[in-house]
């Protein structure tokens, strides 16, 4: 096991659990507050957060082209999480987050096969396990209908399989100014989305906290997952990094009482292994 390897699986792995923190955050804003109204004022948040670390760590400027893949970065994200706070507020979440999370997981695994060439047996293995795994947490128990919003959960995946691609690109040369980037365009996108959508009466103020929980959650976890991916393969930072359902999950049961059962259990116990199996390098 070498060092970036190491390195790439706990970034990655701070980021799903930081991740997991944010969705959850999200689904509870959206549920209080209209969806494109809770990411933009959660971008907006989180574009505060990556000015002042890109501020106080002196990181330079990036090249153009950096912050050009930030900003596409920016718009799949944007939609990404719109769709994913929307089908966490009328779905379970207990599901809802690990669907969209398989899915996001595979583009970037294709895409790491044909840029950076196949991985060892053992990582293999370790990411067939972690699909696996990943689907057994969604494993609905059959008591509460599970297709409520599973379209926009898979909208959500294919949104954010492209953001893990564009984020690797746009890391190259920095981490937080390309997070500027991204985070300027997600926000002036939403807000134009919101200034004609029909107005929402609901005031913003109960979900102001979830709202800027999400934010800097969010924020934060892209971060990690970029810094991951410039330590190491990026298909290993997508894998990993698409664990985030698991604090979902373990968050909606201890505030919202949804059980874990015993499948999603066994998903988590096989998480763990496909952790130990990808790192294994």
């Amino acid at each position: 096991m070498n060092s970036g390897t190491v390195t790439t699986a706990a970034l990655s792995l701070g980021a799903a659990a930081i991740w997991g923190g944010g969705d959850f955050a999200g689904g509870i804003a959206t549920k209080r507050a209209n969806v494109f109204r809770v990411v933009a004022g959660a971008h907006a948040c989180g574009l505060l957060l990556m000015f002042a670390l890109a501020w106080a760590t002196g990181e330079p400027m990036p090249p153009r082209v950096s912050l050009i893949w930030g900003a596409i970065a920016g718009i799949t994200g944007a939609f990404g999480i719109a769709a994913l706070y929307k089908a966490l507020a009328i779905g379970r979440m207990g599901v809802i987050a690990p669907v969209a999370s398989v899915i996001t997981a595979v583009l970037p695994v294709l895409f790491g096969f044909r840029t950076e060439g196949m991985p060892d047996r053992l990582q293999l293995l370790g990411f067939g396990l972690a699909l696996v795994s990943i689907w057994l947490i969604a494993r609905p128990d059959g008591e509460i209908d599970s297709h409520r919003g599973l379209g926009l959960a898979i909208l959500a995946g294919v949104m954010f399989g492209l953001f893990l691609v564009s984020g690797k690109q746009a890391g190259q040369h920095g981490v937080f100014w390309p997070l500027v980037s991204a985070r300027s365009t997600s926000t002036l996108l939403m807000l134009t989305i919101v200034a004609f959508s029909p107005r929402d009466p609901r005031p913003l103020r109960p979900a102001f906290v979830p709202i800027l929980l999400s934010g800097l959650f969010d924020s934060g976890a892209n971060a990690m997952f970029i810094a991951a991916t410039r330590h190491g393969r990026l298909d290993v930072a997508a894998v990993l990094s698409s664990f985030y359902p698991a604090s979902t999950v373990i968050l909606a049961r201890m505030l919202l009482k949804e059980r874990i059962s015993r499948m999603q259990t066994v998903g988590i116990a096989g998480a763990l292994v496909a952790v130990a199996l990808i790192s294994a390098r």
